[in-house]
Order: C-alpha cells, then structure tokens, then sequence
C-alpha cells in the first residue's frame, strides 16, 4: 500500500511537498526523509501529533517516550491510516514549537525501483525561508501582486536606477596621470 501525503505550512500557499510512503514504513522513515529534503535541524527531538477525522488529538508519536500507541520507529503510516490518524502536526524543533502540517491526500501505485519514502512533488523554499521574511507571490495581497503579462502593468511601477559610475575599475587598474 502506498500512501501519499501532503507537507504543508499553516496558512501559506507558496509551500506545499507531497510524499509517497510506503504503508510499511514507520513515521521515522518519514521524519528522516523529510528532515533531509528540507533541512530540518539534525539535533532536535521530534513529535508526529495525529489527529481524528473530527479533528480531535488523537495520538503523540515521539522517539524517545511512548505515549500509549508507540515510538516513531515502531508505528507505520498504515497503522495510523486504518486508525483514521490522517492529519499529522509534525514538530521538526520541538523546542521552538516548529511544525509543518502532513495531511494524507489519497493511496499511489507503488513504483519499481524505487526508494520510499519518496519526495514526488515540491512547492516554494523549505520552511526556514519563510522565518526568514520570503513571501510567496500567491500569499502577497492582491494589491501588492503584479503581474509582468498583464495589461495593466507598467514598466513605470519598476525603479530602473540610472546606472551608476564604477569608481572600483579605477581602484583595479588606477590612473595612469604621469601620461
């Protein structure tokens, strides 16, 4: 069984993974995969939260404690799945309470030849860009959005500086003033 899920931030459109598990494959696998595809902190303790088709908490997978329904590394996607544990909050820095949603999306066609779990699609930078001040065009307001192909565009909306003296060849190359 193959299950396809769905990375994404609270409330922005300009992220978005999707991945395919093996139903086989416990959520470590997935923490592992993910931390490497989007360069997620190494030295942290992380935590899968699942929730319920009523949106209600209904589990918290860690490595390290067992919480009632196991460790990452001994419960599979498929348990979860049968289990109706769809909608995950994973903490990848527990610490500064950081997470990504990881939402199941529907079941794939396992592939051959294949390592899973495996990064099928991948939307906008990894989520650390996002601290660090980047915005999507689709999460700009509508008034702040403009778009070169459209009629309303003016070129007069860009600031083309004139270009400005290069006083560093001179530095380079000096001037030559005993000619």
């Amino acid at each position: 069984m193959i299950l396809k899920y769905k990375v994404s931030l609270p409330g922005i459109k300009g992220f978005a993974r999707v991945y395919e598990v093996k139903g086989s494959a416990s959520l470590y696998s997935l923490h592992k995969q993910m931390r490497a595809d989007m360069d997620f902190p190494q030295d942290q303790v992380v935590l899968f939260k699942s929730f319920d088709s009523e949106g209600e908490v209904a589990a918290r997978y860690s490595v390290f404690q067992d919480f009632g329904f196991g460790t990452i590394d001994a419960v599979t996607a498929e348990q979860c799945h049968k289990r109706g544990e769809d909608k995950f909050i994973y903490f990848y820095d527990t610490t500064n309470v950081k997470s990504v949603i990881v939402t199941f999306e529907g079941l794939g066609e396992e592939r051959r030849n294949v390592v899973y779990p495996l990064l099928v699609e991948s939307k906008g930078p990894n989520p650390i860009e996002f601290e660090n001040g980047y915005v999507a065009f689709e999460d700009l307001p509508d008034d702040k959005k403009k778009d070169p192909d459209d009629d309303d565009f003016d070129d007069d909306d860009i600031d083309f500086d004139e270009e400005e003296d290069d006083d560093e060849t001179e530095e380079i190359y000096g001037e030559d003033e005993e000619d």
